[in-house]
């Protein structure tokens, strides 16, 4: 069956051959692969092992033109839309997280941010390169003691004539040993909050800045994840990205995109679990039928397909805001949590459709449930999204326009 059929309304004729190309790339170059690389994670750590396999995959998504997919072509792009990007997280996590991720990080948070905050100087000096995968980046929001709150970062950034200095510590970075470059979060001004922070756009190649790796993580053993620390980094304050004190407005701004580009991926770990417990309940055989025909082993697999077609259908809502140049805090805020939650969910229940071979990763069920479990804490906690809806719900929140909103989607302009 086709889960993704009777989606006319948001999608053309290009999402689906889009969705084709990743679905092959992801099925064909990483899903043979995927279970060694996990389990080399689980035993090695985010060590050289791991980087070894991550570097081709995403030089090969560079040239398929997916860490680019909704930038403007004369920014190195594909000319797509935002819905694009949707797919492509989609179906990369329903391989596997660690691709998403990717996604999330060098694309949502990085690249999109540089796109509607930075200078023409700096889109061609980062974005260019970027979108075209010749650069890859992370982004350094969270700290050792800041987290949800992230007005209680630690990291400063003190201005020194033409340059600032950065020092502090970044932990849960994506892409820590990998990336080339780095948008930044830091304190200019601790005396004034939200107000005193500003965003930098630094170098791996900069003197004081170095990584290391975390190890021990539940999920997402393919991907790379580490902690950055800045001693004395000195930044051109032609790096800073938007005016100084506007660091706050650029961080959530990319949350927003962040917080998209996870809930497009859970949508895809979503339907990966529906696709195994689909195939395994008919062919494993219990009291002498298929398990397909038990009534609570249907219960399960309609749960799944409720909480993905709500799933995408959000998802794409916030996709289709974004294409119009509207603010989607709250819309892209509820596609997070449900979808988060109803991946966790549904890997859940692929676990318990298996059974016993569910625990093990001879299936990839279990896989997707380590997986499924971070998203429900990165980018915005559960906690923080159901505060969030409750508060636009009581008129409690509102959202005021930014001095630069993410640009909407033109497609003769994206496509020159």
């Amino acid at each position: 069956m086709d889960f993704t059929a009777g989606y006319g309304m948001f999608l053309g004729e290009e999402h689906e051959l889009l969705r084709r190309t990743v679905r092959d790339f992801a099925e064909q170059e990483v899903a043979p692969h995927i279970r060694a690389w996990d389990r080399s994670g689980a035993e090695h750590g985010e060590g050289p092992e791991t980087r070894e396999h991550i570097r081709p995959i995403l030089k090969r998504m560079g040239e398929l033109g997916l860490l680019g997919i909704c930038l403007p072509q004369k920014y190195g792009g594909a000319g797509m839309d935002y819905l694009a990007l949707a797919i492509v997280c989609e179906e990369l996590e329903r391989v596997d997280s660690s691709l998403r991720v990717v996604m999330s990080v060098h694309t949502g948070l990085s690249s999109l941010s540089i796109f509607q905050w930075g200078s023409e100087e700096q889109k061609q000096r980062y974005l260019v390169p970027q979108a075209k995968g010749e650069l890859l980046a992370g982004y350094g929001l969270t700290e050792p003691n800041s987290g949800t709150d992230a007005v209680a970062m630690e990291s400063t950034a003190r201005r020194d004539g033409d340059d600032y200095i950065l020092n502090g510590e970044k932990i849960w970075i994506s892409l820590a040993d990998i990336a080339d470059t780095f948008l930044v979060i830091a304190k200019t001004d601790p005396d004034k909050g939200s107000r005193g922070i500003s965003a930098f756009i630094i170098e791996r190649s900069m003197a004081g800045l170095s990584s290391y790796p975390l190890h021990g993580k539940l999920g997402v053993r393919a991907g790379n994840t580490g902690g950055l620390v800045m001693q004395d980094v000195r930044v051109p304050a032609a790096n800073r990205l938007g005016e100084e004190g506007e660091g706050f407005k650029i961080a959530m701004a990319a949350l927003d995109n962040g917080r998209y580009t996870v809930a497009a991926g859970a949508t895809g770990l979503i339907q990966a679990s529906l696709d195994a417990s689909l195939k395994y309940a008919q062919e494993r055989h219990t009291f002498g039928v298929p398990i397909a025909d038990h009534q609570l082993v249907k219960r399960m697999i309609s749960h799944m397909v409720r909480k993905l077609d709500t799933s995408r259908l959000l998802v794409y809502r916030a996709g289709w805001m974004k294409n119009q140049g509207l603010r989607n805090t709250r819309e892209t805020t509820l596609a997070k949590w449900h979808a988060t939650v109803s991946s966790f969910e549904s890997a859940d229940d692929a676990i318990q459709i298996h059974g016993a071979y569910g625990y093990s990763d001879e299936y990839p069920v279990e896989r997707y449930l380590r997986n499924a479990r971070g998203a429900i804490i990165y980018e915005g906690t559960r906690e923080l999204q159901e505060l969030l809806q409750a508060d636009f719900a009581l008129g409690k929140r509102i959202n005021p326009p930014l001095r630069r909103e993410l640009p909407a989607y033109d497609p003769e302009e994206w496509e020159a």
